[in-house]
């Protein structure tokens, strides 16, 4: 994929996503920010990070698939973006999971149930027959978690990769080997959808087997215990004798206090 260097704009994934809608996306793009002026998280909540310690980017990447069939997406890519951290910091996944590395559903990365990274994906078919590019934006907190979690409102809990490992790998190597285990995970995705990696998946779940809330788009909030996820990614979540699937939309997942 084509790489793409910048030391500061507003938004990677505005920057691609405004490509994307001009019509001129050809080939998968990566693009990093040294800084991110305007970075995004979810449900238009801003993404925060200082520059020297996190890395910050986006890939536009075109699908055959339609969007409708792109669900479990953002769980493949945090599966994705362990194995990238696995080889940067050459840890196995046996020792990542005993430090605490764990995804949370639908699109986190926990240390010790701290958040050390966020996925953000936008993005679309233009008409039919088209790609259908999807714009994956990608936040890893390396170093200094505690100044980031001190910049947030909220009580948010904030993890760093300095906390997994003694040597926090350059951020250049790191975004190397990050797109490298996205551009193979998205193609064989395209090829064979979410369900061969439901399994491991769950191997990472951080919530799995634990009472939680799930809020958000403005329904009430509903309970139950999360118990991994269906072969397209959606959340299944025990009720006392049944089983209802939550699929990813803007909705929060919590532990239960």
């Amino acid at each position: 994929c084509i790489l793409e260097r910048v030391t500061e704009t507003k938004s990677t994934n505005d920057d691609l996503l405004a490509r994307w809608r001009a019509g001129e996306l050809i080939d998968p793009v990566a693009r990093i920010a040294h800084n991110q002026t305007a970075g995004k998280g979810r449900a238009g909540r801003a993404w925060l990070a200082n520059p020297e310690d996190s890395l910050c980017f986006s890939l536009a990447f075109p699908f055959k698939r339609t969007p409708a069939q792109l669900s479990g997406l953002s769980l493949l890519v945090g599966l994705a973006v362990v194995d990238g951290i696995a080889q940067a910091c050459d840890l196995s996944e046996v020792e990542l999971q005993t430090a605490g590395l764990r995804l949370k559903w639908p699109n986190d990365l926990l240390l010790n149930n701290s958040k050390l990274g966020g996925i953000l994906i936008e993005g679309g078919q233009a008409k039919p027959n088209d790609p259908t590019w999807m714009i994956i934006g990608i936040g890893i907190n390396l170093r200094n978690a505690e100044m980031i979690e001190a910049n947030l409102d909220g009580g948010l809990k904030v993890g760093a990769l300095s906390q997994l490992t003694k040597s926090v790998p350059d951020i250049e190597y790191l975004w190397l080997k990050v797109i490298a285990s996205l551009e193979r995970h998205l193609a064989e995705f395209d090829l064979h959808g979410f369900k061969p990696c439901q399994e491991r998946w769950m191997q990472w779940d951080a919530y799995r087997d634990q009472s939680v809330c799930i809020s958000g788009a403005g329904k009430d909030p509903i309970y139950g215990t999360a118990n991994g996820v269906d072969e397209n990614g959606a959340l299944l979540l025990q009720q006392d004798n049944k089983t209802i699937a939550i699929h990813a939309g803007d909705v929060s997942l919590r532990i239960q206090s």
